[in-house]
């Protein structure tokens, strides 16, 4: 097995979920560091960008490292939260002020967040567990909480 199929094999048990609290705050530092070229998720063969949002209470800037899609010319990030029930806070800083940058390969790109609905949420979020299928995993775990899809535009 692959080191990519062991990594999404292993996304859906509850340990990883829970190891994220340790390692997102290490990734987010190594990616900041690396400007984006290195992130333990493409270590294991994942897709991963850095976002940086405008904190919706203290107006700083906020970094978290995401898996994402190429989707529709933009790009698809998921608010999964690793199935917790409350949405993670980069979705609600998104909601606040859709303007956003993210940092991938070494590049900075200006992007604008919008929240996916119905039958392009649906399409959105079949394109996102093909490439991550752990998210059937999250989805059930966050209980009555529906899961946050964004899509990433360049701006």
């Amino acid at each position: 097995m692959s080191a990519f199929g062991f990594v999404r094999k292993l996304g859906h048990s509850q340990r990883f979920a829970d190891s994220g609290k340790f390692l997102v705050p290490l990734d987010r530092k190594l990616s900041q560091l690396t400007k984006g070229r290195i992130t333990l998720g493409g270590l294991g063969g994942i897709k991963q960008l850095l976002i940086t949002t405008t904190g919706r209470k203290s107006g700083q800037p906020r970094s978290n490292p995401l898996l994402y899609v190429e989707h529709a010319g933009g790009y698809l990030v998921i608010g999964s939260n690793w199935g917790q029930g409350q949405h993670p806070a980069w979705s609600g800083n998104l909601l606040a002020n859709p303007d956003a940058v993210i940092t991938l390969r070494g590049k900075e790109i200006p992007v604008r967040g919008r929240l996916l609905d119905g039958a392009e949420r649906d399409q959105a979020w079949a394109a996102a567990r093909r490439e991550w299928p752990a998210y059937d995993t999250y989805d059930e775990r966050s209980g009555e909480r529906s899961i946050r899809v964004f899509l990433l535009a360049p701006r």
